[in-house]
């Protein structure tokens, strides 16, 4: 080995203690864990020790942003964005004592009646991941849910009230949303 390569090797050695480091707590050594709300950093040593912080630089967003000039409809105190669960939203700034929330996103109607249930109405949903689905807006009494655009044609087979709206490699088609029934069609543009 040359001189280089030992130089290299130390460096490299070097890169590899700052990937691992040790917990501040106990001294142990910390590696990446998964959880519901992503990756972080945690002590080896759990469940003697519950050292842990996230992975990513998300901590900055820690307090709750106060909108100034905003009024809560239901106390008149400020509101505020928070981060929650699945985002940011904004909420009033008294609570637990004012539960208020606003809707950032409201559902789209679709004009579609539900087929399974025939009294309500199909709606435009978005998944927390980011996903379009369809769903009865009699929910949780009617749980219909599709996951491609309804049209509202009945099926000339099986007769369900819906066909959907689907990409394939052959080009857009409709297709009876019931797995019973094999309908399926080209639909002109």
């Amino acid at each position: 080995m040359s001189k280089n390569d030992d130089k290299l090797f130390t460096v490299h050695e070097h890169a590899l203690e700052k990937e691992y480091e040790t917990c501040p707590q106990c001294g142990a050594e910390l590696s990446i864990k998964n959880a519901k709300s992503g990756p972080f950093l945690g002590c080896n040593n759990y469940p003697t020790c519950d050292y842990s912080r996230p992975l990513s630089n998300q901590s900055h967003f820690e307090d709750d942003k106060v909108l100034v000039g905003s009024e809560c409809p239901e106390c008149q105190h400020e509101l505020a964005l928070k981060r929650g669960r699945y985002g940011f939203f904004i909420g009033c700034t008294q609570f637990p004592t004012c539960n208020y929330m606003s809707k950032t996103e409201t559902p789209d109607e679709t004009g579609i009646s539900c087929p399974q249930c025939k009294s309500g109405d199909l709606l435009q949903k978005k998944s927390r991941f980011g996903k379009i689905f369809y769903s009865c807006n009699k929910y949780p009494k009617c749980k219909y849910i599709i996951n491609f655009k309804p049209v509202s044609e009945e099926c000339p087979e099986c007769h369900w009230g819906i066909l959907v709206e689907k990409k394939t490699s052959n080009g857009k088609q409709l297709i009876c949303p019931q797995k019973s029934c094999g309908y399926k069609r080209a639909l002109l543009e």
